[in-house]
């Protein structure tokens, strides 16, 4: 198991929990402390964080910018396939699709699932697909990030 299913599976019962499994993460990966994400659910194959609608990931039309929906979806990505790992694999990030489907307003909900792993020989791409979701519902944003798998060096 991941260490941050571990975190999580010790610490996501409750608020606080929720909240500090979120920011320990953070501290692991500083990137997404920009974005101040809050995990809501993570198991393997799948993970939910939110974002609170604030100035410093606001665009200068009013709405949650790009790049913040870009985070998001990557930190639920990152986290869905980390809680899918076994024992011996490794994964990065190779590549991201997105598209901007509405304008993003309020808390958004992020959900990225990632599809059973399988055999990765000496090394595969995985495919996971995040949704993002306004306070009504609403899609405002999805992406397909492309995880590099493989069997770890050490």
């Amino acid at each position: 198991m991941s260490a941050a299913l571990k975190l999580w599976r010790k610490l996501g019962s409750n608020g606080p929990g929720r909240w500090l499994a979120s920011r320990l993460i953070c501290f692991r990966a500083p990137y997404f402390r920009s974005i101040a994400p809050l995990l809501v659910r993570l198991e393997p194959g799948t993970c939910e964080a939110t974002i609170r609608h604030r100035w410093s990931v606001q665009n200068h039309i009013g709405t949650v910018h790009a790049i913040a929906l870009c985070n998001l979806a990557e930190f639920c990505a990152g986290l869905a396939t980390d809680a899918a790992m076994t024992p011996g694999i490794r994964w990065i990030p190779k590549g991201m699709t997105v598209r901007y489907l509405k304008k993003a307003s309020g808390r958004m909900r992020a959900v990225g699932t990632l599809a059973a792993i399988g055999d990765v020989g000496a090394g595969a791409d995985r495919d996971c697909t995040v949704e993002v979701r306004d306070p009504q519902g609403n899609v405002v944003f999805d992406a397909k990030v492309t995880m590099y798998i493989s069997p770890s060096k050490r």
